[in-house]
């Protein structure tokens, strides 16, 4: 079968006396048949070059499915006299959000259940379910497109009926005020951007809701949210560099909104309420790590912030959690995250000790003031997903869940994890976290799949994968390059990894390609690199920079067209992005991003083997980008490696909806990398 070939039609784009020739800018047309054609075409050739490994994706989709229990529920929490759990029963795709009144022992009540929801759709994806403070109704939000668009339904819990109330295009989120009549929510505009705030009012039409809110700079997104304690909403306004947040009463839906801080550029925050004071996480007055303060809620200006816990240099700060006797702080040192208690009644301190060479840690769901129990997360690159509860007082741990994986005798001291560091070419240390079964060993021979992201301050913390487990078991070591544009070593991490900057991103992610290499943990015939979305954007620059460093590549839903989609303010994202990339209407940003620009940096020479997917209706990504640069690197590349592009026609940027059918993704992926290890 021959590779198919979309044809070219000449597109000039210029700008600062520069011109660009873009023959594939036609894939844009969603709706032309012939870009329809072309995708088909890819996914019947994608799917003609993965023919031998048809069995053995199913062999994978089944060993990652039989991991799972099949009728798993969440942990149950309490909240305004309802124990809330979300299941999934055995031979279903979606989750059933129920609840019991008071204790565990009483009768359960079924809230909503998505499968029935989800009946004869494609795709189909629950957002968000809220119940109102008199616990009598409940709103849901749907989307069965995957472009993160979301209709709001209301559903009455006594008669189970669903009201008539329906509100299209929305952010999915809903806050409901305290008089059970009202609800707060979000519109999108035409690119998607989350832009006004609406109050809709129970038993009416949504054409009569009034606008509480509109954000008119087009660099900024807005959410809605209550507080923990229930007595105030907000409405936050948001860019990348700077934070603006107003407030009412939860119980008088009427007032007016009152501003904490008017937006300042680069100054963050973001607000809790605990009695009569706001508790706030900053990075004002030159805290780039970040810092708590508070101040009273009638006088909440900047000018009366106090600090509550100082800005440290060597420490970010990244959340908390009031309770009533103790402030509970997330923080990162060294890369490693940390949760601190302090006892507020006299002052003392203590951290939860872990012990594994790199992990993750994190804050719970803890809804209550007055306990003295926290619930937290913590998982590793061994260890399986689990919550606990700790007491803060006896400075006890009880295990209240752990991620079961099933299928197979799975025990975590079959694996070794590490954290290594890679010497960059500026001199910075850059982190790499490990991990691989006991029996592998390290050597030229050894296949390693390095996994990185690095972009808008996202941190890839070291987690647990049932899935990868697949991976490990078949002697891969899988690493993740803790690269700059995310905050693993702090906010200073980040800045170095983004605007003018960005290329420490890359150059990291290549010196410890390069380092793993030297210290032999594998060889370039046996490595292979994965990163998504910005991560994918990663991926198209390293194969243009070091082609033949890594076997081959995964690029999942890549940002690639970084030029041309950043010069559009039409698409998804761009103007909110101008702080991380830049915005290339300013010449010195625009030849800086073309000078990266995977798809403007395609030549003429020898790529990797590649597999690059996308979903048609992705709306972060879109389409077009990876559709555009697989065209690109057919007509150019000298190789013979394999150049796969596979789309998704009925989903968006995360992928298949349903508990399982996102496992097929991974089994193609997996199936990808063994057919080029010859593993089949």
């Amino acid at each position: 079968m021959i590779a198919p070939q979309a044809k070219k039609i000449n597109k000039v784009i210029e700008i600062h006396g520069d011109q660009r020739n873009d023959p594939y800018f036609w894939l844009k047309e969603r709706e032309d048949p012939e870009v329809l054609n072309y995708l088909n075409a890819e996914n019947a050739y994608a799917e003609f070059l993965m023919k031998d490994t048809e069995e053995f994706q199913q062999l994978l989709f089944d060993e990652m499915k039989a991991r799972y229990k099949k009728d798993d529920e969440s942990l149950p929490y309490f909240f305004n006299e309802y124990w809330y759990i979300v299941k999934f029963e055995e031979g279903k795709e979606h989750p059933l959000f129920t609840r019991k009144f008071l204790n565990l022992e009483a009768t359960e009540e079924l809230l909503l259940d998505v499968n029935v929801l989800a009946e004869g759709q494609k795709f189909f994806e629950v957002g968000s379910v809220a119940v109102s403070p008199n616990n009598s109704l409940v709103s849901y939000s749907s989307d069965n497109m995957g472009r993160r668009i979301y209709q709001l339904n209301f559903k009455n819990l006594v008669t189970g009926e669903l009201l008539q109330d329906q509100i299209p295009n929305t952010t999915g989120k809903v806050v409901w005020a305290n008089d059970n009549e009202h609800v707060f929510y979000i519109r999108k505009d035409e690119s998607l951007r989350a832009f006004q705030v609406y109050l809709h009012q129970l038993g009416t039409d949504s054409s009569q809701d009034v606008m509480v809110f509109h954000e008119n700079d087009d660099s900024f997104d807005v959410n809605v949210f209550k507080t923990k304690s229930l007595e105030y909403i907000f409405i936050s306004s948001s860019s990348t560099i700077s934070d603006e947040q107003r407030f009412i009463p939860a119980d008088n839906v009427l007032a007016d909104w009152k501003i904490i801080q008017p937006r300042i550029d680069d100054v963050e925050y973001s607000v809790e309420h605990y009695k009569d004071e706001f508790y706030i996480i900053t990075n004002a007055d030159d805290s780039f790590n970040f810092k708590i303060v508070k101040t009273k809620v009638a006088t909440p200006g900047i000018e009366n912030w106090k600090d509550v816990i100082p800005h440290r240099d060597e420490v970010l700060m990244e959340g908390f959690e009031i309770f009533n006797n103790f402030l509970v702080l997330e923080e990162r040192s060294e890369g490693l995250l940390q949760i601190k208690i302090i006892d507020t009644q006299n002052n003392t301190s203590h951290f939860l000790p872990f012990s594994d060479p790199t992990y993750t840690a994190y804050i719970g769901l803890n809804l209550e003031f007055d306990t003295e129990k926290l619930r937290f997360g913590y998982t590793s690159l061994t260890q399986p997903s689990s919550t606990f509860e700790y007491d803060m007082r006896e400075r006890t741990t009880t295990l209240l869940k752990e991620q079961e994986v099933l299928g197979e005798d799975f025990s975590s001291l079959n694996y070794i994890s590490e954290r290594v560091w890679a010497t960059a070419r500026d001199g910075k240390q850059v982190p790499i976290s490990l991990v691989y079964h006991k029996d592998t060993p390290k050597s030229a021979e050894t296949p390693l799949l390095l996994y990185g992201y690095g972009s808008y301050g996202h941190t890839v913390d070291a987690s647990f994968s049932n899935v990868r487990l697949s991976l490990l078991n078949r002697g891969f070591i899988y690493a993740i390059a803790h690269i700059r544009g995310g905050e693993y070593m702090g906010r200073e991490w980040y800045e170095d990894g983004k605007m003018l900057n960005k290329r420490n991103t890359f150059f990291d992610f290549i010196d410890a390609a390069k380092y793993l290499i030297a210290e032999n943990f594998t060889s370039r015939n046996h490595l292979y690199a994965m990163g998504g979305s910005a991560g994918g954007l990663l991926m198209g620059v390293i194969i243009n920079e070091e082609p033949e460093l890594f076997n081959g590549i995964v690029a999942q839903v890549p940002f690639v067209d970084v030029v041309t989609t950043m010069l559009d303010e039409t698409i998804p994202l761009t103007t909110g992005e101008f702080d991380e990339w830049g915005n290339p209407k300013d010449e010195v940003y625009y030849h800086y991003i073309k000078s990266y620009s995977p798809y403007d940096n395609i030549e003429a020479k020898d790529y990797p083997h590649m597999l690059i997917t996308t979903g048609l209706h992705d709306s972060q990504v879109q389409y077009w980008e990876p559709a555009k640069w697989t065209a690109k690197l057919r007509e150019l590349k000298t190789d013979n490696n394999l150049l796969i592009f596979k789309t998704d026609m009925s989903s968006g940027h995360g992928g298949a909806s349903g508990r399982f059918e996102s496992l097929k993704e991974d089994a193609l992926e997996y199936a990808f990398l063994m057919k080029l290890e010859n593993k089949i």
